[in-house]
């Protein structure tokens, strides 16, 4: 055996190529835009609210007319995001399963909110369900009255929030075998069995996502809200509306008091979707397309 060639170190293994740089200075920039965006913000709000004793903190996050802005936010949010969960469940299935004229018209349309600015939004609605408006002229005399009302709310919150539901459940539906379908239907099972049983587990997670997106956008909504609500105290204001008329008094402590309560109940309420997500995406599922 050559002695040159036992003399000679083997080769070291190349480097690890990697596309962002190491740990540290990707960890470093991270908490660093993290917190500018979101960190400090919401300590500053903290930082404000704790100004107030906890009795002024009280008087001021339980007054009947923040009360009602509370049931009004969360439950018109809550029912929007239920409204979404279903109907852009079909919306999707429609854009996924099948073909007909204007499809992709509708799917571009889908993503309308999303470019649409707030207050054009508001007025847009505002106009449409009105008594004179396009639709509100046939819902008045059936006693139906949308504009300026919480029904107004509610539709507001469900136009704004229908994207994240779509978006969501779309590629899974993309992915989705229909072989798995037809095995079931081979099997005997009727389509709302095959729907239940094999279609809904797999969508579920995707579904919850979407649902919690739409709930979030709904709860921070302000400028699609406040024209077709009508902003009418202990009937039609919204949470957002009382923390602007807090600061359009310089009560900056009592806007900072308000926010706090709605970010606690909304961090609150979202934890407890993910925490459902994350148990369900752990129950076995049916093979799709995308695992074989």
């Amino acid at each position: 055996m050559d002695t040159a060639a036992l003399a000679t170190p083997f080769p070291s293994a190349p480097p690890h190529f990697r596309v962002l740089p190491g740990f540290n200075l990707t960890l470093g920039y991270t908490l660093g835009y993290l917190s500018l965006i979101v960190l400090i913000p919401l300590t500053a709000v903290f930082l404000k609210t704790a100004e107030l004793s906890l009795a002024e903190f009280w008087d001021v996050v339980t007054s009947p007319r923040v009360v009602a802005s509370y049931k009004l936010s969360f439950g018109m949010s809550l029912a929007a995001a239920a409204i979404n969960a279903v109907f852009g469940l079909m919306l999707a299935w429609a854009l996924v399963r099948y073909s007909f004229p204007g499809k992709k018209l509708i799917d571009a349309l889908v993503d309308l909110p999303f470019a649409l600015p707030t207050a054009v939004a508001g007025i847009a609605l505002t106009a449409l369900y009105a008594k004179n408006g396009w639709i509100g002229q046939f819902l008045e005399p059936l006693g139906i009255q949308v504009a300026f009302k919480p029904l107004g709310v509610l539709v507001a919150l469900v136009f704004i929030g229908l994207p994240f539901v779509v978006r969501t459940v779309q590629p899974i539906l993309e992915d989705l075998d229909t072989e798995l379908e037809e095995a079931a239907t081979s099997l005997g099972a009727q389509r709302w069995q095959t729907f239940r049983h094999v279609i809904l587990p797999i969508l579920f997670p995707a579904l919850l996502t979407g649902f919690a997106l739409a709930f979030a956008r709904a709860v921070g909504e302000y400028g699609s809200v406040i024209f077709i609500a009508g902003n009418i105290p202990m009937v039609s204001e919204i949470t957002p509306l009382m923390i602007i008329t807090k600061l359009e008094q310089y009560d900056y402590t009592g806007a900072t008091a308000i926010a706090t309560v709605m970010l606690i109940l909304s961090f609150t309420l979202l934890l407890i979707i993910n925490g459902l997500q994350g148990w369900t995406a752990s129950v076995p599922k049916p093979r799709t397309g995308r695992d074989r």
